[in-house]
């Protein structure tokens, strides 16, 4: 059984709830148009019989529109509504990543501390509130995360004050800049059992580690590799050799960012293929198939 560790859905509960405070909301955000975010009949389709999933919430976050008080609650609400989807669809679905508020963040880290018992770690973005994901005020996520001995999931989310975002380049900027600064926090010396699952396979890192190691010091050239990085880049298994040359063959994930790219469904098998043209051996592939990522949860 291959473990795809990063697909996504949208809890139609949240949408609703949100739609009735953002009537726009859809508007604002057209790739919650994606059918197979919500039709689970369409996302069957061709869907390979050795894979399952596990889902984490699209890009649509609470407190981006809500006060702090009904961002907790619907965050709750939407994590009850994840572990449904699992519990329904086991055909697909094996676990899910709960949503946190990251304007309120008691009842973020209340959630924390019931995750071993229902989830397999919380997806984060690399800006919540205006702010780097590893500014100082959300430091207590991570440290509630190391203590609880599982994975951030960490995606992507644009950064507002630029005038010329993309889809195609502007995410993986902001995922480097999110595993830089959370390096320069010293994260992982503070918490030595943090686990950050990266997106889109580390981003800029792999190619840019000679620049890493030359100029930045030994300690944080070393904390670059301890993130986990998925697989995630719509092809190019030269560039997923890198991502194993330098993150480590224990610490790269089978991934596909599902339903996105590739219509209707998501590029799960377009991923899968370029898993198997990777320069790896076969024990490898099996280890980013699915070892690696049960390791973690």
């Amino acid at each position: 059984m291959k473990i795809d560790a990063f697909a996504h859905v949208l809890p139609v509960g949240l949408l609703k709830e949100l739609q009735q405070r953002v009537p726009d909301i859809i508007e604002q955000n057209p790739f919650l148009k994606i059918p197979a975010l919500t039709d689970l009949k369409l996302r069957r389709e061709n869907f390979p019989a050795d894979v399952k999933q596990i889902i984490s919430n699209v890009n649509l976050n609470p407190e981006d529109y809500v006060d702090s008080e009904t961002a907790g609650k619907l965050c709750v609400d939407a994590n009850d509504e994840l572990l449904q989807l699992v519990k329904n669809n086991s055909d697909i679905f094996t676990e899910a990543v709960a949503m946190v508020p990251m304007n309120n963040l008691p009842k973020a880290l209340e959630i924390i501390e019931q995750l071993p018992n229902n989830f397999v770690g919380i997806q984060l973005f690399t800006r919540a509130l205006g702010k780097s994901i590893a500014d100082s005020e959300f430091e207590t996520i991570f440290a509630a995360m190391a203590k609880a001995d599982l994975p951030i999931f960490l995606h992507p989310v644009f950064d507002k004050r630029k005038p010329d975002n993309n889809i195609t380049f502007s995410w993986e900027y902001e995922l480097t800049q999110a595993m830089y600064q959370i390096v320069k926090a010293g994260y992982f010396e503070k918490y030595p059992n943090l686990k950050v699952i990266v997106h889109h396979a580390g981003a800029m890192v792999p190619f840019f580690a000679g620049r890493i190691k030359y100029t930045m010091t030994t300690q944080e050239y070393q904390d670059f590799q301890k993130f986990y990085v998925d697989t995630a880049i719509l092809g190019n298994p030269k560039a997923l050799d890198l991502a194993v040359d330098f993150f480590g063959e224990s610490h790269v994930l089978l991934g596909t960012d599902v339903p996105f790219a590739v219509m209707p469904n998501g590029a799960t098998e377009e991923i899968l293929q370029t898993i198997e043209q990777m320069n790896v051996a076969a024990d490898v592939k099996e280890d980013i198939y699915s070892r690696n990522v049960l390791q973690l949860i």
